[in-house]
């Protein structure tokens, strides 16, 4: 059956309407779309922003426990004066303090000129490791006499000390009954490092 123009005349505005309701709605669900795609895009920058800012904040906390750590480090080095220059009236009171302790009968040493052995740049200004080579010759009545006379070094403070090289060797004397005979002799050399922070304030 063919609708008559009355018809249609009375169909075409709820066929507009209808039309314009359709495309009301398509244009609210692109909206939509285009408004939870933002959404999506804000999201995702949020959580970006907030991974930077968590990997930001455990690199400033990693940084403040190095800082800490190195600053604990030099605290100790302060305080066993490793840090300044060298101390060559405390090493000997130390050298003397240790040979008479241990009962050390024959105990000889000369310490060489200091000099540079690294220069590590920094800010506000660098460091200087410093050494100044002492060697020691001994009498021992056993290694172990040797073992003690380092580990009291070391303990002595006033400067690191690194052990380059020691040798015993025996002297090839005879025990007798009457005197303590020191059966063998070591030879040492001994670097005794100090450090200068050129950028610490005075």
């Amino acid at each position: 059956m063919t609708p008559t123009r009355e018809e249609m005349r009375k169909l075409a505005l709820p066929a507009l309407a209808a039309l314009a309701l359709v495309g009301a709605g398509a244009a609210l669900v692109w909206s939509a779309g285009q408004a939870l795609a933002r959404a999506h895009g804000q999201l995702g920058a949020a959580q970006a922003e907030r991974k930077q800012n968590a990997e930001r904040l455990a690199r400033i906390a990693e940084e403040e426990r190095e800082v800490s750590e190195k600053l604990d480090v030099y605290k100790q080095l302060k305080r066993l004066n490793i840090i300044g220059e060298e101390r060559r009236l405390e090493w000997a009171d130390a050298i003397t303090r240790i040979r008479t302790q241990r009962e050390l009968l024959d105990l000889s040493y000369r310490v060489d000129r200091q000099k540079l052995l690294k220069s590590v740049p920094g800010k506000p200004g660098s460091v200087d490791f410093f050494a100044s080579t002492m060697s020691v010759q001994l009498a021992l009545l056993h290694e172990e006499d040797l073992l003690r006379f380092l580990a009291d070094l070391r303990d002595s403070g006033n400067a690191y000390y690194s052990v380059k090289s020691c040798t015993i060797a025996r002297t090839g004397q005879a025990a007798t009954g009457t005197t303590i005979t020191p059966r063998l002799r070591a030879t040492c050399e001994i670097d005794l490092i100090t450090v200068i922070d050129r950028g610490a304030k005075r």
